[in-house]
């Protein structure tokens, strides 16, 4: 009878306990997703923001490689944070580089990207939880020894600028990334990204010259600043949870 009681309690508890936490969501794409550890070097910034947060904070990662904000919601993948949040959580925001994309399953046009921006933040509020926005993450593109991130083209600002009409938090993570890399310079930026000799990853045996998607180091200098901005900004309800 008592192992019948636990078996009936266990799941009872665990679900009370989970339920108990802070819920941080991430919406994005590769620069944030999770990686098998076991398979790559490659790493995302999500997957390094938990050992930012105490105890008291889940977060629940539900970035895809190859995402932008038109992809993200055709495939339902928005439709299921939506269906998951509850009042009081938060969802962090960032898109951008697949939206640039010629590929029709990914780009989303300027005027597509905001109007989606503000469906995600208007889908957010309606469940009375609290969305922050993420620039994206600079592509370490250097020409001449001069950074040149092209690529990303009116992407950021757009996003910033839904972020001050809407009155929503934002961290601003392409200036802070695009400060780090011009600090370090060309040759020193390269060991933050998925720059790699042949042989060293199972996941790229002929190596990698990868401006975009980071090792460790670089995963967690992103979490980093991201923790830093919700500390910054004074969320109420979060940011005193930052270690």
């Amino acid at each position: 009878m008592k192992k019948i009681l636990l078996l009936i309690l266990i799941p009872f508890l665990l679900s009370f306990q989970s339920s108990d936490k802070i819920r941080v969501y991430i919406a994005g794409d590769s620069t944030a997703q999770t990686y098998d550890t076991t398979k790559t070097l490659q790493r995302g910034w999500g997957q390094m923001l938990p050992s930012f947060f105490d105890d008291k904070v889940e977060v629940i990662n539900k970035a895809k490689a190859g995402r932008s904000t038109k992809s993200f919601q055709d495939e339902g993948r928005w439709t299921e944070i939506v269906s998951d949040i509850r009042k009081g959580d938060w969802v962090i925001i960032q898109f951008g580089h697949n939206d640039t994309s010629d590929k029709p399953e990914r780009h989303a046009s300027p005027e597509d990207y905001r109007k989606n921006l503000i469906k995600f933040i208007t889908d957010v509020r309606r469940k009375k939880a609290n969305p922050i926005l993420l620039t994206s993450v600079v592509m370490r593109t250097f020409k001449d020894g001069a950074l040149v991130d092209d690529r990303l083209k009116v992407y950021p600002g757009i996003t910033r600028e839904v972020a001050k009409e809407y009155n929503v938090p934002m961290i601003d993570i392409n200036l802070k990334t695009r400060d780090l890399i011009l600090k370090l310079g060309d040759e020193k930026s390269k060991s933050l990204y998925m720059w790699l000799e042949p042989g060293v990853d199972p996941s790229k045996p002929d190596g990698s010259k990868d401006d975009t998607h980071s090792l460790e180091a670089g995963a967690k200098q992103i979490a980093k600043y991201v923790a830093e901005g919700i500390k910054e900004l004074k969320l109420n309800g979060i940011y005193k949870h930052i270690k």
